[in-house]
Order: structure tokens, then C-alpha cells, then sequence
């Protein structure tokens, strides 16, 4: 006699609401690079998967399904056209005009430190290079969408630029450019993924300039801003995150030899005020023999 009312009161009760009912994780979804074999990537999405874990808010991370280059990304995101949550880039102010960033730089400002992909049978091409004007005898290639294009013109560098990534191994090869500025974080990797190509890491000279790269989300977003930088700044405080790091990037950095190298000093006239130069627990620093 009591099933009755128990199942209607069962039917009037809404699917899901169920006491300790665990919403469903919230979709995000980050770009496919152009690339085909991005460096970046697998330090990049364990960093915000374990950053998100620590949110206080369930994401479910995953690729899109096209490939797009970061402008492409960026105006998914700015637009709120749902096929992209979520991109890393490197900061610039028209940047952080259109999307909202989350300011911990999450490669520890590595992706201001520059070393050269060069021809290989050139290995010397850098060796003599002590001065801007001695470096902008050379051409450098770089992507027309990337602060960096902005940056080593605005130090007097010459520059040819492409609109595709591989074009720029390419060219390199061809001898169309003289060298190919990557960041340490890629510099190794690009390499061994374009060993077809006749080219070499030059030992010589490391670029730098202040940058970071950044989780950007759009402006409509902010909750989705403040899980990630609460998830970022648990992830600092615990120590997972510089561990995480060094497990990718570490070795790799002592490897380079950047301390052994000449550093030729850029300016960043692109770089935000709001950057956190002053938190030095942010920012990499190499170990000096």
C-alpha cells in the first residue's frame, strides 16, 4: 500500500536531483595546432588538467576537431563561438584587449629565451654575433600572427614572415632565411621532428626577451579565468607545478647550455604592465656553472 505514493513522489522528483548528485563536468575545449607534432602540448594540457582538478569546478578537457593557427583560435574564443574554450599564447597587449588572460606565466618566461635554427652546414653563421646591428645583417623567419614578429622589428631585426609553420622549415632549408628563432622550450624538439631537413641548433647566442606565456579565455568567461588561476596558484604553492615543469623542460634547458651562451638582450615594447616581473618565484633562471 505504501509503493504508490513513494513512486509518484519518485516521478515528481527532477532527474538528477538526487541528494549528492555530482554535476556534470563542464565541457572546454582547446585548439588543435598546426603543427603536427607541438612540443608544447602534453606539458601544456597535464598542467591545466591538474590545475583543473584543483579548481573547485569539473571540466572535461578535450582537442577540437580542426587544426587552426592562434589568430584563428583567438577570434573562436573572442566571438564566443563555442568551438574553442580555451588557448596558451604568448601575451601581447592587443591580446590581453581581446581575450582575458590568467597571468601566471605557465612556461616560466621561457618562451622569451631564444635559440637559433640555422642551416646546417652553417654552424658557425651566429658564432661572431655580440650586437643587434651584427644580428640584423641576418633575416629571421617567423610567423606573421606571433608577438615575436612585432618584437625583433621593433629592436631593428629583418624579418621575413610566413603563414604557415612548416613554410618557415622550409624556407630555412632553402636558405630563403638565415635563421629560425625558436624558444628553448621547442627549439630541440622542431629539430629532431625536421630531421629530413638539413639544419642545426646554433650553440652560440641565446635571444631574450621579457614574455610569458599565458592561459587565455574569453572576456565573457571570468569564472572559467578564476578556476584556472586558483587551480595555477594551488599547483605554485604545493610545488607541483615547478615540479611538472622540470620533468619537461628542465633538462632540457641545462642541455642548451644557456649560461655558457653570449645573451643578446631584446627589448619587449608589446609586453603588458600588468605582467608579474616582480614575483621571481614565476620566472625561470638558469643555473650558472
Amino acid at each position: 500500500m505504501l509503493r504508490r505514493p513513494l513512486l509518484k513522489l519518485a516521478a515528481l522528483w527532477p532527474l538528477g536531483a538526487a541528494i549528492g548528485a555530482v554535476p556534470p563536468p563542464l565541457p572546454l575545449v582547446y585548439p588543435r595546432h598546426q603543427a603536427l607534432d607541438d612540443p608544447q602540448q602534453g606539458y601544456v594540457t597535464a598542467l591545466l588538467q591538474q590545475a583543473l582538478a584543483r579548481s573547485g569546478q569539473a571540466y572535461a578537457l578535450r582537442r577540437s576537431e580542426l587544426r587552426m593557427v592562434q589568430t584563428r583560435a583567438m577570434q573562436e574564443i573572442a566571438t564566443a563561438s563555442g568551438g574553442v574554450d580555451i588557448v596558451w599564447a604568448m601575451t601581447s597587449r592587443a591580446r590581453e584587449t581581446q581575450l582575458l588572460p590568467v597571468r601566471i606565466p605557465i612556461d616560466r618566461g621561457l618562451i622569451g629565451w631564444r635559440v637559433a635554427l640555422i642551416q646546417a652546414r652553417q654552424p658557425q653563421l651566429l658564432r661572431g654575433v655580440r650586437s643587434i646591428g651584427a644580428l640584423a645583417r641576418l633575416s629571421a623567419g617567423q610567423m606573421r600572427d606571433w608577438p615575436d614578429s612585432a618584437i625583433l622589428q621593433a629592436n631593428g631585426l629583418r624579418l621575413d614572415t610566413s603563414s604557415t609553420y612548416e613554410g618557415l622549415f622550409q624556407q630555412l632549408a632553402a636558405g630563403r632565411i638565415d635563421y629560425f628563432p625558436r624558444s628553448v622550450i621547442e627549439a630541440q624538439s622542431e629539430l629532431a621532428s625536421h630531421a629530413h631537413l638539413p639544419l642545426a641548433l646554433d650553440t652560440h647566442l641565446v635571444i631574450r626577451y621579457p614574455a610569458a606565456l599565458y592561459f587565455f579565455v574569453g572576456r565573457h568567461r571570468p569564472e572559467l579565468a578564476r578556476h584556472i588561476e586558483r587551480g595555477l596558484e594551488t599547483m605554485l604553492a604545493d610545488g607541483s607545478f615547478v615540479q611538472l615543469f622540470q620533468r619537461h623542460f628542465g633538462r632540457l634547458a641545462e642541455a642548451l647550455q644557456l649560461s655558457h651562451r653570449y645573451v643578446l638582450e631584446l627589448a619587449n615594447p608589446d609586453l603588458p604592465e600588468e605582467t608579474p616581473l616582480v614575483r621571481k618565484a614565476l620566472w625561470y633562471r638558469p643555473k650558472h656553472h
